[in-house]
């Protein structure tokens, strides 16, 4: 059955006439089927429509929106909603225009004839919109600000409400400066009520936002954080196999239930939606780097249940109206207990069970404090509330580590985070520490030993290729974990669907080793060239000194290679091989290569030589070492090795292809890029190894040789020769 709109003959004029429970019962049952109010939302409408203020503080899923939808019922004239996204205002508007409710929003994305109709609306004797959503930036507009005064003149504007309050605090887990100029409003309308709403606000926060609003008298509302149909649970990364694989198998053996998926890089987005596609999941990425008709096509596909699962940023999710999200996972460590507990309670809004699962890695967990100590705030700041703000970050953070490391209750940690002291009893097993307590300590102390282990080593463990997965034949290459760069930056991770498109250090990006390898190719390929293409010109002056390969990089690099001759058994018991000259005198070979091009370039070629030694036999060591002949050659270069006899080489060391540096571009010419089968490899001092491969190269070889390949077939030999010839030189 349609529905129009339900008229209440009592509610007419400017006069406040008292609304019973009953008649605010009927319309939330007419126009929402609801049938009864939940929590503190009767309190709540109660205080708004007595023309008092209101705080209310309700939980992600506790239904914050009917405290203010259902006063937009009960006369004529508007509600103002100030919201922070622009997919969340035309969620919610879109669902209520469904309910037959004259709702509009007003926003960057709409036309001008569209919002001129709306404006046309409001400016009219008795305005049809009954709620009007719109941005905080709209708000602190002189020209929307004196359309807004006209409409309060006439008596139309009924209700203030600002949705995430706590984006007004600075001590929020998602300040937005924008929010700070909503306190104008109780100014400029003194006796319109203002309604704050909030899912996530520690006492702190609580207290911040209704002084920053200037609420006068207001109705404090507190519901509790508790969301007994979550199970909560943290699973270790550097304990799986494949965290891809095991997000998956997660996926699977819950049946085809919708999820969301958060990370904190777009790029990582991109890759586990790949996979989880490839692996037969319904899957789509969902992030600021798109465009807005496919963000737009992402998620109506996903409300419509087309799409199983989306794999999206932080900002995803925020008020969008579906209440059967059954599994919600982190794929990295959140920033702060109040962005985890929101995003976690994305999930069974419709109070049936449903899971919160985090993977929690130690890489993550580095990355992510190196990114909050060294966070640029805004300029106009003072030193000391940099200060301030930065070691708010990281004690925000601490409590999240503590929450992923810790062998207490985890529903017991998240209330009293939000200072709600609470029982271990309450939880009743609805979080893996309580329902499997020796299995998490077991894996605790596993997590324990292994991050030691790697303290001590400066290994990393690399997600990215599996040999095993190739055929026989086929050409490696992997990119360096670059633990010791201390490589990250807040523009590499997206937060808001507003954010400029800053993703730009997607190498470093974890990929599954049983992703694909066309697919993980292009996916490289693409982070690999966007990564330079973005680079602003004022960058590129100074590219030099930020390309510098620095000496604590080249004795880490040492150290690598040192330990990846240790592992080789082979190798260690050789006493032919000088393993500290050896180890030399390769750092040495990849740095003359590749100091001019920088240190991308090099750490690549030094993560290829590293997983070749790993493997090599001690004569192809001894090879490589002898018949190397850098151009032009130094003295302090060479490394004696002995008497050795050079052997075959190994057939899985790659061909070489040239790189952007002019000096191992000129070398390139004069070399042939394919060693023919028949090249002498034993008795010949100037019998060489060609270079093992990095990224670029092993991308630029394979289309090489495919267009010799082609060309062969339809061009004479002498005219393909030369052909080749010039392609390989623009290489």
């Amino acid at each position: 059955m349609n529905k129009s709109l339900l008229l209440l003959q009592s509610n007419c004029g400017s006069q406040k006439h008292a609304i019973g429970k009953e008649t605010l019962v009927k319309l939330l049952r007419w126009h929402f089927g609801h049938s009864d109010f939940r929590g503190k939302q009767l309190e709540a409408i109660e205080a708004v429509l007595s023309g008092r203020d209101c705080f209310c503080l309700m939980p992600t899923g506790g239904g914050k929106s009917m405290c203010y939808q259902v006063p937009a019922l009960t006369k004529p004239g508007i509600v103002l909603v100030v919201s922070p996204l622009i997919a969340l205002m035309e969620n919610q508007v879109s669902t209520l225009k469904e309910k037959k409710i004259p709702a509009e929003f007003l926003s960057s994305t709409q036309t001008v004839q569209v919002k001129n109709k709306i404006y046309e609306d409001l400016e009219s004797g008795k305005p049809a919109v009954r709620l009007l959503y719109v941005t905080p930036e709209l708000i602190a507009t002189s020209g929307f600000m004196s359309k807004l005064t006209k409409i309060h003149a006439r008596g139309f504007l009924n209700l203030i409400a600002i949705d995430e309050a706590h984006c007004i605090s600075s001590w929020g887990h998602d300040f937005r400066p924008s929010y700070r100029k909503l306190s104008s409003l109780r100014s400029h309308f003194p006796n319109v009520p203002v309604l704050a709403l909030t899912a996530t606000a520690v006492p702190k926060v609580q207290k911040d936002v209704i002084e920053s609003l200037n609420l006068q008298n207001p109705l404090v509302l507190k519901s509790s954080f508790n969301r007994p149909n979550i199970y909560y649970e943290v699973r270790y990364k550097d304990l799986l196999d494949d965290p891809y694989a095991d997000v998956c198998k997660l996926l699977k053996s819950c049946g085809n239930v919708c999820a969301i998926i958060y990370c904190l890089e777009r790029t990582m987005c991109d890759d586990l939606a790949i996979h989880l596609t490839n692996n037969g999941i319904s899957c789509a990425a969902y992030h600021a780097g798109l465009n807005n008709k496919m963000r737009s096509s992402v998620l109506d596909a996903w409300i419509s249940s087309k799409t199983q699962v989306v794999v999206a940023t932080v900002a995803f999710g925020m008020g969008i109206d579906r209440k059967d999200v059954r599994v919600v996972c982190h794929f990295n460590i959140p920033k702060s207990m109040e962005g985890f507990y929101q995003e976690s309670g994305r999930a069974g809004r419709d109070q049936l069970p449903s899971r919160s699962v985090l993977y929690y890695g130690v890489d993550d967990h580095r990355r992510m404090e190196f990114i909050l100590s060294n966070t640029k705030r805004n300029k106009d700041e003072s030193s000391s509330l940099q200060d301030k703000s930065s070691k708010k970050s990281l004690d925000d953070f601490k409590q999240m580590v503590e929450y992923c490391e810790g062998s207490g209750c985890r529903r017991k940690m998240i209330l009293e985070n939000f200072g709600e002291m609470v029982p271990n009893s309450l939880c009743e097993k609805s979080c893996d520490v309580c329902k499997h307590p020796n299995l998490v300590t077991s894996n605790l102390e596993q997590l324990k030993t292994a991050t030691a282990f790697r303290q001590r080593t400066g290994s990393s463990r690399i997600y990215m290729t599996s040999g095993s997965s190739l055929n026989a034949g086929e050409q490696l290459s992997e990119f360096w974990n670059r633990d010791d760069e201390a490589s990250g930056s807040e523009e590499d991770i997206s937060e808001s669907d507003d954010a400029l498109d800053a993703a730009k250090n997607a190498a470093s990006s974890k990929t599954s080793a049983k992703l694909r390898l066309q697919d993980k190719m292009d996916l490289l390929q693409r982070a690999e060239e966007n990564y330079y293409q973005n680079k602003s010109h004022d960058k590129q002056v100074n590219k030099h000194d930020k390309n510098a390969i620095p000496e604590t990089l080249r004795e880490a690099g040492k150290q690598r290679l040192l330990n990846a001759i240790k592992q080789n058994q082979q190798m260690v018991s050789d006493s032919r091989i000088d393993i500290d000259k050896s180890v030399v005198f390769l750092e040495n070979e990849c740095y003359k290569k590749y100091r001019k091009s920088g240190k991308s370039f090099y750490l690549s070629q030094m993560a290829s030589t590293a997983r070749w030694l790993s493997t090599a036999g001690p004569m192809e060591l001894m090879n490589k070492l002898s018949c190397s002949n850098p151009a032009p050659p130094h003295p302090e270069d060479v490394t004696s090795i002995g008497n050795c006899t050079p052997a075959s080489s190994n057939p899985s060391v790659p061909i070489s292809a040239t790189v952007n540096d002019e000096n191992v571009h000129d070398n390139a010419r004069s070399q042939d890029p394919i060693r023919s089968p028949a090249s002498p490899l034993h008795g010949s001092a100037s019998a060489k190894l060609l270079p093992i491969l990095s990224f670029s190269q092993f991308i630029n070889s394979g289309k090489t040789k495919e267009n010799l390949a082609s060309a062969s077939k339809r061009q004479s030999p002498d005219r393909g020769k030369r052909n080749l010839e010039k392609r390989m030189r623009f290489q």
